[in-house]
């Protein structure tokens, strides 16, 4: 801050008494001032006490318990002071200077005012206030001085906010100047908002805090334009963002082409590779020559559209636009089932691991020319796997599923090599136990991949068939102010990654029930049964706690998996009731096995119900509560992908020609796949960049219409 000598009300009120801050110090705000009057108020009491020859005991009392509040205030003060220097490394050694300063001055004032066993004669060697007058005067200057330095120096912390709130907003509105949609647009002037907001706040109590009424007047003016300009800037970028809406039109036109030229890029992966079937081969090539043509129609009627907007054109425009969309539709099916199928065949072929066992085999004999064999399958074998994980990133579905398939693919591309040098070195050494140990690890990392691969093959086929998207999060955590007024605080706990790998197993296999019991579900043709009601909510939350075996999900910590483990079982006691309701409806020669599955179901979930809430205190007492907690849920769910289709049977035998389940002919499970596929959330990421191409498409049917 700019310096000039002190003006301040509180400082000048001190000066009669040859009292006065340093004149290096300006006070321009109304905080500094006020805190500094207190002050100024007691050193005054101090200055200005009259020397009488005869002192009481009440007065030496008095001047002494002013000078140690002194003391501790200016105490106080500079452990504040010092604690705003060690946040703000750019001030330290000048607020570190004055702390030092302020305390010596607030310590010779004590020394000066310590009057209490004041007996002796003035000329005792005991320095005081009545024998150094002049000594306490300049204490006082020095502590007011100095007090003042630090609180100066706090002020410009306050400047260098407003600054930095400053450059934010400005930093934000250049942003706003390159925006190029709405959707971006509406992000942004958000943003700018919430920080034009903040600096608002701030300017607005540093206005009112100013002693100077012309920096005041000023401050406001400039606040009252920044104000309306915000309005008028809010109006003026809708202005521009309109005519970007506009051009939208133009600029989708112009990009189909090219986004199509990028799909059918991708397709070549596919028609190139020696592992593709002849029959997916041809129908690829043959969607993407109609692809082509389809779209050429398309841009061919719009154009028609642009000049002549008649009834029949709009309809034909429509028409052509749908069937751009279906050709779209089936491309993106037809490389599905090309990679899948190639997947699926490839690990049906690869599961006995007949190369591995060659290869463990051949090592222990010592047997080069076997070895150099199984090596060669071997590389072949890794070589389709590799191309099985190129495919697959392709129709993935998710960003999270394609990096896992990047990240298999690496595995292979590393792991087979070193299996064959580990086999050719056990041939070599064939005595030796480190190296069948070695190869030993190499061909469990090999197998353990392959196992990781049947899973990501079906979470790819989930995501495509749109189960895994429709799954509902289970929101059963506490909330803030409600149901949660009595729970004690409890301290969060997080797996580490040791944790993590050894329940992951555990969680795999709850993942596996979670989809076996949705499948169940589908095939309810009532879906508002309680029963399905009741399964899919303990299969949602089965499946958040799956996530929380991969760090991933809603469930953060330890105590938000037991919390929800609770939810579960309280869940499952419900579908315990159906259970018994069910069996009132059911014929007397089923009822009993429905009875025993339903008292099997309440005694698990009591189980479980009391492993969550038992109390567990440290790391290992609390891994093994989180254990016992996922295999008690897969042991329930477990039981209850057997107890869905015998209540499906049930209710079939007692509804005659009603019954529940209604198996699709074989002629037509094509067709409702082809319906199923359809109706996938478009939510879900679209790697293959067809959905893209299809939210183009519908913008031009929007914009025409408009």
């Amino acid at each position: 801050m700019a310096t000039s000598p002190c003006s301040s009300s509180g400082v000048s009120s001190s000066s009669s008494s040859g009292l006065g801050a340093d004149a290096g110090l300006e006070i321009r705000t109304r905080s500094v001032e006020q805190t500094l009057v207190p002050l100024v108020s007691q050193i005054t009491t101090l200055i200005n006490h009259k020397d009488k020859p005869k002192r009481s005991d009440k007065t030496l009392q008095a001047i002494q318990r002013v000078g140690q509040a002194v003391n501790l205030a200016v105490g106080r003060f500079v452990t504040v002071g010092e604690a705003i220097a060690n946040e703000n490394h750019e001030l330290k050694e000048e607020m570190s200077v004055a702390c030092i300063e302020a305390r010596r001055a607030g310590e010779t004032i004590a020394q000066l005012t310590d009057v209490a066993s004041l007996d002796h004669p003035e000329s005792d060697s005991h320095i005081t206030i009545f024998t150094d007058k002049t000594g306490v005067v300049k204490a006082a200057r020095l502590l007011l001085s100095s007090v003042t330095k630090v609180l100066v120096l706090a002020d410009r912390i306050v400047i260098k906010q407003i600054i930095t709130s400053r450059n934010k907003v400005l930093a934000t509105m250049e942003q706003l100047e390159k925006v190029s949609s709405f959707q971006e647009f509406v992000q942004i002037f958000s943003q700018f908002g919430n920080e034009m907001v903040e600096f608002a706040h701030l300017t607005g109590d540093r206005q009112n805090d100013l002693k100077d009424e012309k920096k005041k007047a000023r401050m406001a003016a400039s606040r009252a334009v920044l104000e309306k300009c915000t309005m008028m800037l809010l109006t003026a970028s809708k202005n521009k963002v309109e005519g970007l809406r506009e051009n939208l039109y133009f600029l989708s036109k112009e990009n189909l082409s090219t986004m199509l030229e990028v799909i059918l890029e991708h397709t070549e992966d596919f028609t190139d590779s020696a592992y593709t079937s002849h029959e997916h081969r041809e129908h690829i090539l043959e969607l993407s020559k109609q692809a082509k043509m389809e779209l050429e129609q398309l841009v061919s009627v719009w154009m028609q559209a642009q000049n002549q907007k008649t009834k029949d054109l709009m309809e034909d425009l429509e028409v052509a636009i749908l069937k751009t969309c279906q050709c779209m539709n089936e491309l993106k099916r037809e490389v599905h089932s090309a990679a899948t199928s190639l997947a699926a065949d490839l690990l049906k072929y690869h599961t006995d691991h007949m190369v591995l066992k060659a290869l463990k085999i051949t090592g222990v004999e010592g047997n080069l020319e076997a070895v150099a064999e199984y090596t060669c399958k071997l590389s072949e074998q890794k070589e389709q796997l590799v191309e099985m994980c190129r495919l697959l990133r392709h129709v993935s579905g998710t960003e999270p599923l394609e990096i896992t398939c990047i990240h298999a693919e690496d595995t292979f591309q590393v792991t087979g090599p070193q299996i064959i040098s580990a086999a050719e070195t056990l041939a070599l050494h064939p005595s030796s136990k480190i190296a069948k140990e070695n190869l030993e690890v190499f061909c469990e990392a090999w197998e353990s991949q392959l196992s990781d691969m049947s899973l990501l093959l079906r979470e790819i086929n989930d995501v495509f068939e749109g189960r895994r998207g429709e799954k509902r999060v289970y929101l059963s955590l506490p909330r803030p102010g409600k149901h949660n007024a009595n729970l004690k605080a409890l301290k969060p706990v997080k797996l580490d990654s040791e944790e993590q790998a050894k329940i992951a197993k555990l969680g795999l296999e709850l993942h596996l029930l979670t989809s076996d019991v949705d499948s169940e579900t589908e095939k309810w043709e009532d879906q508002e049964n309680e029963i399905v009601q009741h399964g899919q909510g303990m299969s949602s939350m089965a499946y958040s706690m799956y996530l929380f075996t991969r760090g991933e999900g809603l469930l953060k910590t330890t105590q938000d998996l037991f919390h929800q483990a609770e939810i579960f079982a309280t869940e499952g006691t419900k579908l315990a009731s159906a259970l018994y309701a069910l069996s009132d409806q059911v014929r007397d020669d089923d009822k009993p096995l429905l009875l025993l599955e339903a008292e099997k179901l309440i005694t698990m979930c009591k189980q479980l119900q009391a492993t969550a809430k038992a109390s567990a205190q440290g790391k290992s007492a609390t891994f093994t509560k989180v254990d016992a907690c996922i295999l008690k849920t897969r042991n329930v769910m477990t039981l209850l992908c057997q107890l869905l289709p015998l209540c499906c049977k049930l209710l079939g035998k007692n509804k005659a020609g009603n019954g529940c389940l209604k198996p699709a002919p074989p002629w037509k499970e094509d067709r409702i796949r082809t319906g199923t596929n359809a109706r996938t959330p478009e939510r879900r990421v679209e790697t293959f960049g067809i959905k893209s191409l299809e939210n183009h498409v519908t913008n031009m049917t929007f914009l025409e219409s408009k």
